[in-house]
C-alpha cells in the first residue's frame, strides 16, 4: 500500500530531526469535542426527513 502524503510529510520531518508527533496522539485525559443538544428545528428536520424515501425511480 502507498503512503499518504501527511505520512510522507511526517517522516520526512522526522528524518530532518522534528519530533515525532504520532507519539502525541489519545494523551489528553478529557473531551475534545462538544456536545450540543438538537435544536427544536433540527429535531423537526430530522423527524421529517427520517422516513422519506430517497430512491425514486
Amino acid at each position: 500500500m502507498t503512503q499518504s502524503k501527511a505520512k510522507k510529510k511526517r517522516l520526512a520531518k522526522q528524518r530532518a530531526g522534528a519530533a515525532d508527533v504520532t507519539k502525541q496522539r489519545g494523551i489528553t485525559a478529557f473531551s475534545t469535542h462538544e456536545r450540543k443538544t438538537k435544536t427544536r428545528q433540527e429535531t423537526i428536520d430530522q423527524s421529517y426527513k427520517k422516513y422519506k424515501n430517497h430512491f425514486h425511480e
